[in-house]
């Protein structure tokens, strides 16, 4: 019963260190089709990207402003004419 233990576990690890040290088969070479169609599907997504930036910029600008002007008028109208002069 041992000697039947021991050959399995010593199949078993010799299976793990084979199957560790195999390689796999290269991926087949793209076509110019397949090429082209990434390249475009990467600038579509870049363009993408780009105009969710604008408008993220564009948001964060507006409410910068916004508040910006809420701070700047929080005193009262007197108290600003006063620290001018």
């Amino acid at each position: 019963m041992r000697k039947i233990v021991l050959a399995v576990a010593a199949g078993t690890l010799f299976g793990a260190v084979a199957a560790t040290h195999a390689k796999l088969p290269a991926p087949p070479p793209k076509s110019d089709a397949e090429k082209a169609a990434e390249a475009e599907k990467a600038a579509a997504a870049k363009a993408r990207e780009a105009a969710e930036l604008d408008k993220a910029r564009e948001r964060a600008v507006a409410n910068y402003r916004k508040n910006k002007g809420i701070a700047m008028d929080a005193r009262p109208p007197e108290k600003a004419a006063a620290k001018k002069k």
